[in-house]
């Protein structure tokens, strides 16, 4: 069956433009690669994706695009053709794109009116290994939605898009796999929006790391550090110039793609972290409220 394999990257549009790209050069640890005034693309030092976030200068905060991994062109095309047969909107179809690293990919929206792309045959950026020390992302992990009809968006997802359920979180949080990662989305209740994006760290230590160097440049954790149970990954969690939740991990649990079994985690303080040791928590991370562009096609 044809689905999406993976994260490529994540596109926000900012108001704060300049300030949100030196959070993460400066801050956060990426590297851009590709700007222009308006613009800038940067990347993991370590992944091979070419991009991992995207920032494009905007007149209101808003999820720009979340793009997504898929094998190859025929792929592409029956992922196109099950997104059309889902009724959804299509911003363009199958076309060479212009983002670093190229590639042959199209737009839609999901039911819920956020922005995703599905592409194939984007050039590698090979990246260089990170000590855990340096405290620094190796790629994107995970991406968190909000959705105010929870069953309809995870059944998007699994049955349009071949991700399949890892786990519950009650019957109200469901995380989703595309690959042997525990959880590459997540959806949780709320109006249409995103909630945040997960960074893979190298290990415990790389995590904490990061929060020290974070923590040095003036950017205190708004929750953790902590571990979940759904995935069994640690956690921290911080907020950019821009109000968008960033999050470091590691350990994300491995499973089997084709054969893991979902559970049901029963919400309870030790579910939502293990440790119990963390500042903060979900109270103090910024409130959901509907993407201020749904349905509205980012124009570059």
């Amino acid at each position: 069956m044809s689905r999406v394999t993976d994260i490529r990257y994540i596109g926000y549009g900012v108001t704060a433009f300049e300030a949100e790209r030196e959070f993460y050069v400066s801050n956060w640890g990426l590297q851009e690669v590709q700007a222009t005034q308006d613009i800038a693309w940067l990347r993991t030092v370590a992944g091979n994706e070419p991009c991992a976030v995207r920032l494009r200068r905007a007149e209101v905060n808003h999820l720009d695009l979340i793009a997504f991994a898929a094998a190859d062109r025929d792929a592409v095309a029956a992922l196109h053709d099950k997104v059309i047969a889902a009724g959804c909107r299509i911003v363009h179809g199958p076309q060479a794109l212009q983002s670093p690293g190229g590639g042959f990919g199209f737009r839609c929206f999901s039911p819920d009116g956020l922005p995703i792309e599905i592409s194939c045959d984007v050039t590698p950026a090979p990246g260089r290994s990170v000590d855990r020390w340096e405290g620094i992302p190796l790629q994107i992990s995970h991406i968190v939605l909000h959705s105010p009809n929870v069953a309809g968006a995870v059944q998007f997802f699994t049955d349009t898009l071949g991700f399949r359920v890892s786990d519950w979180l009650g019957d109200f949080m469901c995380f989703l796999r595309c690959n042997s990662a525990h959880h590459r989305l997540a959806i949780l209740p709320g109006p249409p929006c995103l909630n945040h994006v997960a960074y893979d760290m190298t290990d415990v230590d790389g995590m904490m790391r990061g929060i020290s160097r974070l923590r040095q440049t003036g950017v205190e954790i708004n929750w953790g550090p902590g571990r979940h149970t759904a995935g069994d990954n640690t956690f921290s969690y911080f907020v950019t110039p821009a109000g968008f939740v960033a999050e470091y991990t590691a350990e994300l649990e491995e499973v089997d793609f084709e054969q893991h079994q979902a559970t049901v985690h029963v919400p309870a303080p030790r579910v939502m972290d293990q440790w119990g040791i963390g500042v903060g928590g979900p109270q103090t991370l910024p409130h959901a409220h509907p993407d201020a562009r749904l349905f509205q096609p980012a124009p570059v």
